[in-house]
């Protein structure tokens, strides 16, 4: 719930920053909606920080299949 109110807050941020800045036109534009876009910056990274637990423990290691060795051929047996 939270991840999803921070994705949205971050994106309505972003569009209204970059809308005003289009719409203002001038030189100090970026500069007066500098805020929203540091509001949108900042709920991204808080985004990406609260992954779910399921997320990070989903990753499974490969096993390797039971016979294959690992250990590397000297370069003298190696068939060329």
């Amino acid at each position: 719930m939270r991840r999803t109110i921070l994705f949205a807050v971050a994106v309505v941020s972003f569009v209204i920053g970059a809308y005003q800045t289009v719409l203002q036109n001038n030189e100090t534009a970026l500069r007066d909606n500098y805020w929203l876009f540091m509001i949108s910056f900042v709920c991204v990274l808080l985004f990406r920080y609260l992954k779910p637990a399921d997320e990070e423990k989903s990753t499974p290691k490969q096993k390797q299949p039971p016979g294959s060795s690992t250990k590397p051929v000297p370069r003298n047996k190696r068939r060329g």
